[in-house]
């Protein structure tokens, strides 16, 4: 079982595509990479606290690898924008790779490293230790699978390959 903390806009969406892949065991939203204890998501939305908005995913490295992972972030995100996916604008919705095991830094390198040639503008995707999380509140989770029709930035199709049904 291991984590990885990813930041691609608003987490509703990132939760709820990880939630449609194999080897996927857990997801929750939260608040990570930030400056304050236990924020609020008024808090995180004001821009001050540091925070991003991240999906922590718990996966079995032996069904889906940290490079697959890396793949399926990359087709829901736009890795040249700063502060901004979707609709959703503003520090809190800037993009990030946050890792607690150093071996997976190599692996987040070499694969942003590949995509560079991919895009016209540079990546700008923070990739950084894992610093802190906290949950975000009860309704956030499984936000999408509770709303079905809620909003969401993210293509749920481009995960269809790889759903567990």
């Amino acid at each position: 079982m291991r984590k990885i903390w990813l930041a691609g806009g608003c987490f509703w969406g990132v939760e709820g595509y990880f939630q449609k892949l194999k080897g996927i065991l857990d997801s929750t939203v939260g608040y990570g990479q930030g400056n304050t204890p236990e924020p609020t998501y008024k808090e995180v939305c004001s821009g001050t606290t540091g925070y991003t908005e991240v999906c922590e995913v718990v996966y079995n490295e032996s069904i889906i690898s940290l490079q697959d992972i890396l793949d399926h972030f990359f087709r829901i995100i736009d890795p040249t924008t700063l502060n901004r996916q979707g609709n959703d604008r503003g520090p809190q919705y800037r993009s990030g790779i946050f890792y607690d095991d150093e071996k997976d830094l190599p692996i987040i390198d070499a694969f942003i490293d590949s995509r560079r040639a991919s895009y016209r503008s540079p990546i700008v995707v923070e990739v950084q230790p894992f610093r802190n999380f906290y949950p975000a509140e009860e309704y956030h989770q499984d936000y999408l699978a509770k709303n079905p029709g809620g909003y969401c930035h993210v293509d749920m199709s481009l995960a269809k390959t790889d759903e567990r049904n």
